[in-house]
């Protein structure tokens, strides 16, 4: 599988589940909060810092991983 860097240039907000509960039949985790449904899309860090501020939402920031390139070329895949 191959990661590109489509959409990484966008923050999200997402809210968390305030009471998961586990269907007893299939053991899966369900909820009866729309709001662990929704997610807004930000262009921006500030943007999104600042919605949550003005709406009184607790957030927690996530930083994106920086990505290790390698670069080599092909006759590399060969080498012992």
């Amino acid at each position: 599988m191959q990661s590109g860097y489509g959409k990484t240039d966008k923050w999200i907000l997402e809210f968390e589940t305030k009471d998961p509960t586990k269907n007893p039949l299939m053991g899966w985790e369900s909820s009866s909060d729309t709001f662990s449904e929704l997610k807004l899309e930000f262009s921006s860090k500030e943007l999104a810092i600042n919605y949550a501020k003005k709406k009184k939402i607790n957030y927690e920031i996530i930083e994106p991983k920086k990505r290790k390139i390698v670069i080599k070329s092909y006759s590399d895949n060969f080498l012992k």
